[in-house]
């Protein structure tokens, strides 16, 4: 049981920094006069996150036999 508390609040702590990270690209993107590459970073490590949750959520739900 502690294990699920613990990937719940991992799950929780990702997906605060992936919505943080969403709001600095969106405000770096704003202005126009914004550095590529810093925003090729930050949505690389947003889809890093994605993927971390992914496996994540994968590790709390149930395998389901179709």
């Amino acid at each position: 049981m502690d294990d699920i508390e613990g990937i719940t609040n991992k799950l929780a702590e990702l997906r605060t920094e992936h919505r943080d990270l969403d709001d600095v690209i969106d405000r770096l993107t704003e202005d126009g006069g914004f550095n590529q590459i810093q925003v090729q970073r930050l949505k690389k490590r947003k889809l890093s996150i994605r993927d971390q949750i992914s496996s994540l959520e994968n590790q709390i739900l149930p395998d389901i036999i179709a």
